[in-house]
């Protein structure tokens, strides 16, 4: 296993969560950005707002490449927003037996998003984001 660098995360951890950024990134360029790029006129609001965050997301998501330490909050919030659409919308439906067919697809396809419970580096979160004093006002 490679050396802790100096913020005590091993170079194989910033090289997992690189294959992260680019796997987010990368999909996010093949899925979305020609929708971005070519849309119907009448594309819902509410839609189109979506695909435009999710391409932001996914050009910060390329920055991760660079610096993956320093982009970590891009996978928190990835992390964050499928666990609250999983329980919050996922799960009632379910639990209800009134899931269909494309919510169970989407549960499938969002779920497997937590592998990134394995890929984000928890002491370095904890160390830096808990335990570390606010900065100054």
């Amino acid at each position: 296993m490679s050396a802790p660098d100096v913020v005590g995360v091993s170079n194989a951890r910033l090289w997992v969560m690189r294959a992260a950024y680019l796997v987010l990134g990368g999909g996010i360029a093949l899925f979305m950005w020609p929708d971005i790029i070519q849309h119907p006129l009448d594309m819902p609001r509410m839609t189109g707002v979506a695909v435009a965050l999710l391409g932001t997301f996914g050009l910060l998501a390329l920055l991760g490449l660079r610096y993956p330490l320093r982009m970590l909050p891009l996978l928190l919030f990835e992390l964050a927003w499928k666990i609250i659409w999983l329980v919050a919308f996922a799960w009632p439906l379910w639990r209800d037996g009134s899931m269909d067919a494309a919510t169970q697809r989407s549960v499938y396809e969002i779920g497997a998003g937590l592998i990134l419970l394995l890929v984000i580096p928890w002491r370095y979160v904890i160390a830096n984001y808990i335990r570390k004093p606010a900065e100054r006002a």
